[in-house]
């Protein structure tokens, strides 16, 4: 990888090579031979590129478009309103999308201009925005939960329930931040000129109705059992795009493009984590998880030392790779460790994505913050964004201590449905 390169080619290279040397020829070229196939054959894997064209027929409709005007209108009153409205819109945005990189983008392109038309710090008003693109990899439907939960063999729907109690927290935790500061200091959000009427505010929230009717069906079926979370992803992309024909938003070219990105999008992560499960299988034939298993429990590490020693590990692969990237990489690693100590994997999952989301945030690359460069252009600097995400930072690491002294905030919902 530090020869650049792709994270999938290296994982195979890698992988066979290494079964080659342990095994012979032949075994190398069965695994090479099965495990792409029995990987993408799996069932479950269809609600990947399902929920993918979902997010892509919602931007390219622009499905989305009007969850920003109507956190505006409803929230401008308030200390750092407008930032607390792109938290908001950030929010239902990735109910939409599960992508923190769309979300980061969208959001950046409609509220960063607005909050500094109102006079807003351009440090704070980009760091909003890169620190609540990040609550798109817990709201479901999140396809980095999705491939946790296949891998892991914990349950998506449980994951959903549990990413979304974390979201939610999240996005309140942000919240909270804004209007801490914008008390403290008023010069970082003044409050907005913004007069709307109550017949205004009735009339945008007309304009929100895809995406409550999207994330109401698909987290309805799911509670109520109608479909499975599978099944979830070709009913998503159904409703995404019969609702995008009915408001006649989306063009024969837009429909094209949400095809086409669809495809790049789940053939470049089928290629990762095709490459993790032949790591895996390399792994297993050396004997290096379970030896290494063996060790740290001989060790008689304590969990919570053992569990900071893995975040750690993730935040430093945030600061260089993509969340799905840094999963796929540890977990064939991650696993048999966190098995063998006890840990509860679906809480896991959601500490894991928790953590994988403040490296988006991170330099030298985060990449939420060249997102939000990229969409915002000269308004402000990369520096500048960086010092922004700064309390958000701090937020979502209070956040993670209280998740993991409580774990009930994760798993209570899923417990509760069950």
């Amino acid at each position: 990888m530090a020869l650049r390169f792709p994270i999938g080619v290296a994982l195979i290279g890698v992988s066979t090579i290494g079964i080659m040397i342990l095994a012979g020829p032949r075994a190398a070229w069965g695994a090479l031979t099965i495990v792409p196939w029995n990987f993408t054959a799996t069932w479950s894997l269809s609600s990947v590129p399902m929920f993918l064209l979902m997010g892509f027929i919602s931007y390219h409709s622009g499905l989305t478009k009007g969850l920003f005007d109507a956190a505006r209108a409803w929230l401008s009153h308030l200390p750092g309103g407008l930032a607390v409205a792109s938290i908001f819109g950030a929010s239902g945005f990735a109910a939409a999308s599960g992508s923190s990189v769309a979300c980061a983008a969208a959001m950046g392109r409609i509220a960063v201009p607005e909050m500094i038309r109102n006079r807003y710090d351009p440090a704070f008003s980009t760091g909003v925005v890169a620190a609540a693109g990040t609550i798109g990899a817990l709201i479901p439907p999140s396809i980095l939960l999705i491939l946790y939960g296949i891998i892991a063999q914990v349950p998506v729907g449980s994951l959903f329930l549990g990413g979304l109690c974390a979201g939610l927290l999240t996005a309140l935790g942000y919240v909270a931040t804004v209007m801490i500061r914008a008390k403290l200091k008023p010069s970082l959000a003044p409050v907005a000129d913004i007069e709307v009427s109550g017949r205004e505010k009735l009339a945008v929230l007309l304009d929100i109705w895809p995406v409550l009717v999207l994330m109401g069906g698909i987290m309805g079926g799911l509670s109520l059992g109608i479909f499975t979370p599978t099944e979830a992803g070709g009913f998503g992309a159904m409703l995404a795009l019969v609702i995008a024909v009915l408001k006649r938003s989306l063009s024969w070219g837009g429909f094209r493009r949400s095809l086409t990105e669809t495809l790049q999008t789940t053939a470049a992560l089928f290629i990762i984590a095709i490459g993790a499960n032949m790591l895996t299988r390399f792994i297993a034939i050396s004997g290096v998880g379970n030896d290494l298993s063996g060790f740290i429990n001989a060790l008689g590490v304590d969990p919570i030392f053992l569990l900071f020693g893995i975040a750690l590990m993730y935040l430093v692969l945030g600061m260089f790779l993509d969340p799905i990237g840094s999963m796929l990489l540890t977990l064939p690693i991650v696993l048999p460790i966190l098995r063998e100590a006890g840990f509860d994997l679906l809480w896991f999952g959601i500490i894991m994505a928790k953590f994988l989301e403040i490296g988006m945030l991170t330099p030298p690359v985060g990449l939420n913050v060249f997102v939000i460069k990229s969409v915002v252009g000269n308004l402000v600097t990369v520096g500048a964004i960086f010092r922004g995400i700064v309390w958000f930072m701090v937020a979502d690491l209070l956040l993670i201590v209280a998740l993991v002294i409580f774990p009930e905030l994760i798993l209570w919902l899923p417990n509760f449905m069950q």
